[in-house]
């Protein structure tokens, strides 16, 4: 696999992560106040999600350095 296409495999990856985590967060304020316990299991995985978004940040930070790109 190229440089280029595990960029571009990273950043949809990056795309995807952040798109639930924002549906999942989404979700969380249309949880009733009755559902303490899934509403904060909910934040726990948005917040992993987040996480991995931001790891992935940084490998997409390493492969454009490689690419000889600059990180935006």
């Amino acid at each position: 696999m190229s440089i280029q296409d595990e960029l571009h495999q990273v950043e949809e990856e990056i795309a995807r992560l952040r798109a639930e985590a924002a549906e999942l967060r989404r979700q969380v304020g249309e949880i009733g106040p009755t559902d303490a316990a899934e509403r904060s299991a909910m934040i726990n995985m948005a917040d992993e999600q987040e996480g991995l978004a931001d790891e992935l940040e940084g490998r997409r930070e390493g492969l454009l350095k490689q690419a000889g790109g600059t990180a935006t």
